[in-house]
């Protein structure tokens, strides 16, 4: 799936994911989030708002701070991201025999619950 990111890394396609999920995050808030350094995510927050997919407005406590959202064109490219992703995957899962299909139903809370830690 990764390689069906298209246009933007997966970095930023999972900043701009987290930031559409969440709703409103300063970019330290975005960076503790995706587990990454500050600074990498001000590169990050940089490109998807020179890109117009990300705006900054001011925090409405903190003037030090600004809090990050979507813009709709961001929206619609991660919505068609999540399209192509689910196609991919669907194509991939009509390939697998039928007991492969039961194997994968039976693995999925396991999954889900990992995915969680």
């Amino acid at each position: 799936m990764r390689a069906q990111a298209g246009s933007l890394s997966v970095t930023q396609l999972a900043a701009l994911g987290a930031v559409s999920r969440h709703a409103s995050l300063t970019p330290g808030e975005l960076a503790e989030h995706e587990k990454v350094q500050p600074p990498s995510m001000t590169r990050v927050i940089a490109a998807l708002e020179e890109r117009g997919l990300l705006t900054r407005s001011p925090h409405p406590t903190d003037r030090r701070q600004v809090i990050l959202n979507v813009t709709e064109e961001g929206e619609r490219l991660l919505k068609e991201e999540r399209r192509r992703k689910e196609a991919w995957l669907a194509q991939r899962l009509a390939e697998l025999t039928p007991e492969e299909q039961e194997i994968l139903r039976q693995a999925a809370p396991i999954l889900e619950r990992l995915s969680k830690v």
